[in-house]
């Protein structure tokens, strides 16, 4: 799930049963902010990992 998202807050989805749960930071203009914003969110709530877009990472458009 990208975050942050207003509407799609990840306590609205914490109950559901799934075996895995990722947050990845939204890339837009706050993309340092997303980021630490997300990594203190899944620190915060261990049930909620980071997942990254690999492909935006290596420069793989």
């Amino acid at each position: 799930m990208v975050f942050p998202q207003l509407g799609a807050e990840p306590e609205k989805y914490d109950q559901l049963d799934f075996q895995h749960f990722f947050l990845q930071p939204m890339d837009s203009t706050d993309r340092e902010a997303n980021k630490q914003r997300t990594l203190d969110y899944v620190l915060a709530h261990p049930q909620w990992r980071i997942s990254l877009q690999l492909h935006k990472i290596l420069g793989v458009r």
